[in-house]
């Protein structure tokens, strides 16, 4: 399920599952005692009494009940039936005017704020018109009304503040969590470009001095020296990549891009041309798109020549990289997957293969870098 959903689900919700209560559910019944407050000062006959612990046992449950309710229409059935008792002991207990109001305090329960309003006024009007016939004294029947009226809007108002919130909660969590997804990808990205191409050096390295030991011990031991501050290096980078900076300049970049390119055996041409300063974190972007490149053309393209340009011209900063070998990129590969990230952040766009099968091209504008 979406956030969209999600929020959505919230905001349509009638109740949360559980009362949302606690101790106050206990609390406002204290308010029942109205209901009571006749008996006082009357003499109260056996059948009445039978009736009236009774309805007061049927309330508790209807009221209990009231909070967990899960759909509108259960909510409002149990504001009927409680409504419904208020008006048949009118006529005989000036007391139950408060059930009007306990009525009219779970109308919050069936759905939007309108029509939770409705439904107060529905339950006020009912007690306006009941009541003066039964009692037509206004100290009875005035509080039923104006009471159910302010205690239904005031649950009304804090039920949709705390959907609101509710809200709120869910949309802090979601940023959060794509926050965390995003920081775990842009580590994979930087790991697979930082080990791949370090990684696929060491193989190469490892290759030619297997081949030089016999012949040439000294050049064997001095690619293995070589092997040995590559290992350093990518230990390096990837602490760098998950601590989130890249302090290595374009400038590092390209020039271990031309020694990387000469240990594989492959001639490397370097432009540059226009480029201003750029800020280190755009310079750490593409060099990382540098890297993971020129790891293609290694490992893939068994060229004898790499060409890598950069240059700054009409507003954008072009980076382009292409061979001569016969091998082709991989449109779905973790390593173009991540470049293609990296550009997009920046406002520009990768294009795979307009210069040949092996061939990148990077176009940014020069605001964004």
């Amino acid at each position: 399920m979406s956030a969209r959903q999600r929020l959505k689900r919230i905001h349509e919700s009638l109740v949360p599952p559980e009362s949302g209560q606690g101790w106050t559910a206990y609390v406002w019944l204290v308010y029942l005692s109205f209901f009571f407050v006749e008996w006082y000062f009357r003499p109260v006959g056996p059948v009445e009494m039978t009736l009236g612990m009774a309805t007061i046992a049927v309330f508790l449950v209807l009221y209990f009940s009231a909070f967990r309710s899960r759909t509108r229409r259960t909510a409002l059935a149990h504001i009927v039936a409680i409504t419904a008792m208020a008006a048949a002991w009118s006529w005989a207990n000036a007391g139950a005017s408060v059930l009007f109001i306990y009525a009219a305090a779970f109308a919050h329960l069936v759905g939007p704020p309108r029509r939770s309003v409705w439904v107060v006024l529905g339950v006020a009007a009912f007690a306006g018109l009941i009541a003066p016939l039964a009692r037509p004294e206004p100290f009875y029947w005035l509080p039923g009304v104006f009471i159910s009226i302010i205690i239904g809007l005031t649950n009304i108002f804090f039920a949709e503040q705390g959907r609101k919130n509710a809200e709120l909660k869910l949309s802090q969590a979601e940023i959060k969590r794509l926050a965390r997804v995003a920081e775990r990808e842009r580590i994979a990205r930087d790991l697979h470009d930082v080990l791949g191409h370090t990684l696929s050096m060491i193989a190469v390295k490892s290759e030619l001095a297997e081949r030089l030991v016999e012949r040439d011990g000294d050049k064997a031991r001095e690619e293995i020296r070589s092997m040995g501050e590559s290992a350093r290096k990518a230990l390096a980078d990837v602490r760098e990549a998950i601590s989130g900076y890249q302090r290595q300049t374009l400038a590092e970049t390209l020039e271990h891009m031309r020694l990387s390119l000469r240990a594989a055996d492959i001639d490397p041409v370097i432009e540059v041309d226009g480029v201003v300063e750029l800020p280190a974190q755009t310079q750490g972007m593409l060099a990382l798109v540098i890297r993971e490149a020129v790891t293609n053309v290694i490992r893939h393209s068994q060229a004898r020549r790499c060409r890598i340009r950069l240059e700054a011209s009409q507003g954008e900063l072009n980076l382009s990289v292409d061979d001569d070998g016969g091998g082709s990129i991989r449109m779905d590969g973790n390593g173009i997957q991540g470049m293609r990230a990296r550009i997009e952040s920046l406002g520009g766009r990768l294009d795979i293969g307009s210069d040949g099968p092996s061939s990148l091209s990077a176009r940014l504008p020069l605001e964004a870098a």
